[in-house]
């Protein structure tokens, strides 16, 4: 146990800190939440056609509410919290690049789900947006991480007994 927390927390100091370095951010993370924009306008847009995104910005051109996905918005820290638990676990590589792909993608697009979300909670009653934001989709988000690393530790369990 303790070999998983020292591995653990250095390896989220050593991302965290990889991703805060500004060519990181302008070649990385700037771009990968311009994208988590882009996408997100894609599914408003089955219900709102009049949704646009520039930069990390998605607007109601009709409304004029928008959200700007800043950082801790755009899922990487999160994904950064599943890869640390993912190489501190104690498993082969093939498992852990497995893990880390799929967990990428599931915890991806509940953060999708989660911007979408906020977009229209925000468009109806910002006291609730402000709750969902700071607390709900906080825990949610976290949740997510916790429950997608729980199911892939009893997938490498259930490996290493065949």
């Amino acid at each position: 146990m303790l070999r998983f927390f020292l591995i653990f927390v250095g390896v989220l100091a050593v991302l965290f800190g990889v991703e805060m370095l500004n060519p990181v951010q302008a070649a990385v993370v700037n771009p990968w939440t311009a994208l988590v924009a882009r996408a997100s306008a894609g599914i408003v847009r089955i219900i709102d056609p009049s949704v646009i995104s520039y930069g990390r910005v998605l607007q109601s051109a009709k409304t004029g509410f928008g959200v700007s996905i800043e950082p801790g918005c755009n899922g990487v820290e999160a994904a950064i919290v599943l890869i640390a638990a993912m190489l501190a676990f104690p498993s082969p590589w093939l498992m852990k690049l497995w893990g880390i792909l799929a967990g990428f993608t599931v915890v991806q697009a509940v953060n999708l789900i989660r911007v979408v979300t906020l977009f229209f909670i925000g468009q109806w009653n910002l006291k609730v947006f402000e709750f969902a934001h700071l607390y709900m989709w906080q825990a949610l988000i976290m949740l997510d991480v916790l429950i997608v690393w729980l199911i892939w530790m009893r997938l490498v369990a259930r490996r290493e007994k065949a």
